[in-house]
């Protein structure tokens, strides 16, 4: 290792390559651990730059390989970024003397990620790149598509005609298609097979049956085939895609995202006719430039638009229900929920009983449930005009006049019960205006208070263990404060980042003791302990895992707390509808979280509540999709209701669910 040779490599030294295999022997010594991943990527750097590969690589990989091929379920993202490295451009020919070496230690590399695959449980983003890597390292081209963006989220696609060279982009390429839209691929002739004692014949006995639903079946057929036989080198770039599919259908967690992946997957087997030429691709051969052998033929999967060639309109949108399997749904119509068969399932009661409250027109964008140990159940909301309504919860009757001590838009309100006993409703504006309220008298407890740390888009209550109870108060300019709520003054601050908050929950952790949730704009997710005197220092707070919500690709847009019966768990949500619940205490995630949303149907409010039985169920809203969705995580059961109302806004008061939308309230009894 330290031969002139070496050292007359590019992009790497052999300081840092004794620092990665170190990393590693620790990680083995151990039996766990992501320690090597940091060196490890300074070393990538180096090595892979702009698509290139840098002669270094010739002599480090046999190193690294050998070490990680006794434990391969713990290399996953090794195989990963070595899939990448033998499908880019090298900027020299291979030396002679590591010719061989190079050579053995791709094969064995070979071999290792696909008993990676095996082994580990990977998310399903990183089980597709692993499955496309497992070819790659194979040595057939369609590993070549690593280079493509899997960001599915995007939508759209990219594709280069091999007839005409033209280039096409197709937007909203990408739908979770319950079943195919086009016939599976025949199974390829198999005799350039890879020699006996290759193990992929592993993988054909894993790729189950069903994985995908019995439509899929025939695509099944042919992934269990070219995994039978090795990935010989030219398998029909769409046989492979069948294979790579299949495998993340299999081992992809959580299983719902497994399917999700695999399908959308499944699409880029199918047909494209180019607009230019008029000649019909296989989808595969037009994901990179100059494919070898490819050849035009007639189409079978694809319809053209306005836009270009997409999918067929017939596509369906995904099922809701258990989570990642078929459900039942319910219409509002006439103020009853009905079932699909039209028998009632509950009433719903619009809150008004004023020609100016919300529900006569006006549009909700604040809610909060009141609670008093000796008064009613008070549900809380506000719009546009400034003015605060409150409603008793059992009858839906206004318990006094509106409030309307400022004429500014109302962002959000909360409610606060102080350790002495009294409750206090705050109200956040759009101006950064607060105002405090007694909300059994509907009297101010002080003067409104003017800030300019901008609009007060978000509002919890915060216990810390020497007894107070504070207001926590958010606005889109990252400005956190801890607030006395008698006087809406600042006592400390949050967020010593500064970057704009969109969306703040209160976590409880213990008696007397909360930490405050929040998603900012950039999609990530903070913890803080409000307890602690510097705001740098985390306290009891355990960051959320940022590895774990890269690899699902949850940019997270809500926050909120999920009660359960040991403890309260951390909500977030994307603005696709997935939710993933985390526990506080470790950072980690908690289940298989909810799926996406149908298409279309953009998250826009999220609150959870405790039902009798000590069922715990989590609430969805869509404004775009005038939606709600109710979740059980135990169980995993989903509900679709169809509201026909934009959802702004949702609260909750056992089994009673409150929903603002642009039109008012109303509230229904979840069941």
């Amino acid at each position: 290792m330290d031969s002139p040779r070496w050292r007359d490599l590019d992009g790497v030294s052999v300081e840092e390559l004794k620092e990665v295999l170190e990393a590693m022997a620790a990680t083995g010594a151990a039996g766990s651990g992501e320690g090597w991943k940091e060196p490890w990527s300074r070393v990538l750097d180096g090595l892979l730059q702009q698509e290139t590969l840098y002669s270094g690589a010739f002599a480090v990989l046999p190193h690294l390989v050998e070490v990680a091929a006794a434990s391969p379920g713990r290399y996953v993202g090794l195989w990963v970024d070595l899939g990448l490295m033998v499908t880019a451009e090298p900027a020299k020919p291979i030396p002679a003397d590591l010719e061989a070496g190079f050579t053995a230690a791709v094969r064995l590399a070979a071999q290792a990620a696909v008993r990676g695959y095996l082994t580990a449980g990977a998310s399903a983003a990183e089980c597709a790149y692993l499955a496309l890597s497992c070819a790659a390292l194979a040595g057939h081209r369609i590993g070549e598509v690593l280079w493509q963006s899997l960001g599915f989220e995007e939508g759209s696609i990219v594709l280069f005609c091999p007839g005409c060279e033209s280039e096409t982009e197709i937007a909203d390429f990408f739908v979770d298609s319950v079943r195919p839209l086009f016939e599976a691929p025949g199974l390829p002739d198999f005799a350039a097979a890879p020699p006996d004692g290759h193990v992929w014949g592993e993988v054909a006995g894993a790729l189950a049956d069903g994985a995908l639903g019995p439509e899929w079946e025939p695509f099944l057929r042919v992934a269990r085939a070219v995994a039978a036989a090795g990935v010989p080198v030219g398998t029909p770039g769409r046989a492979v895609l069948c294979l790579v599919a299949a495998m993340v259908a299999v081992k992809g967690t959580p299983d719902w995202a497994g399917k999700e992946w695999a399908r959308k997957l499944m699409l880029l087997t199918g047909d494209f006719r180019c607009p230019d030429c008029e000649q019909t691709w296989a989808i595969a051969d037009c994901l990179v430039e100059d494919p070898d052998g490819a050849r035009p033929h007639d189409a079978r999967g694809r319809v053209r638009t306005e836009d270009g060639w997409s999918v067929p309109s017939t596509a369906s949108a995904p099922e809701v229900g258990r989570t990642g399997e078929p459900g039942a749904g319910l219409r509002l119509e006439g103020g009853v929920l009905l079932a699909a068969d039209r028998t009632p399932r509950g009433r719903v009661r619009v809150l008004s009983g004023s020609a100016s409250a919300p529900g006569s027109g006006e549009g909700v964008n604040a809610l909060a449930v009141v609670s008093s140990p000796a008064g009613p159940t008070l549900v809380a909301a506000a719009g546009g005009t400034g003015t605060v309504f409150l409603w008793d919860a059992a009858d839906g009757r206004l318990v006094h006049a509106p409030l309307a001590a400022h004429r500014n838009p109302v962002r959000s309100l909360t409610a606060l019960r102080l350790p002495e006993g009294p409750v206090v409703l705050a109200s956040g504006h759009a101006d950064g205006t607060l105002v405090l309220w007694d909300p059994g008298t509907g009297q101010l407890l002080c003067e409104p208070l003017a800030n300019w740390l901008g609009s007060v888009e978000g509002m919890c209550a915060a216990a810390v263990p020497d007894g107070r109870t504070l207001l926590v108060t958010a606005t889109p300019r990252g400005a956190v404060r801890l607030r006395d709520p008698r006087t809406g003054e600042p006592v400390a601050r949050l967020n010593p980042t500064g970057r704009a908050i969109e969306s703040i929950a209160a976590v409880p952790i213990s008696p007397g003791h909360t930490l405050v949730a929040a998603s900012d704009a950039q999609g990530d997710v903070h913890l803080w302990d409000p307890a602690v005197d510097d705001p740098w220092e985390p306290g009891a707070a355990t960051p959320l895992s940022k590895r774990e919500r890269e690899d699902h690709r949850h940019q997270v847009a809500l926050v909120a707390t999920v009660p359960a019966h040991d403890r309260h768990l951390v909500a977030t949500g994307d603005r696709r509808g997935v939710v993933m619940l985390w526990d506080p205490a470790t950072g980690t995630p908690v289940g298989d979280g909810l799926p996406t949303d149908a298409p279309g149907s953009f998250l826009t409010a999220m609150t959870a509540t405790t039902l009798p039985g000590r069922r715990t169920v989590l609430v969805t809203g869509s404004n775009s999709g005038r939606s709600l969705r109710v979740w059980e995580p135990r169980t995993g059961t989903v509900q679709h209701l169809a509201l026909d109302v934009a959802v702004t806004c949702l609260a909750a008061a056992g089994p009673d669910l409150v929903v603002g939308h642009d039109g008012g309230v109303l509230t229904l009894q979840l069941t």
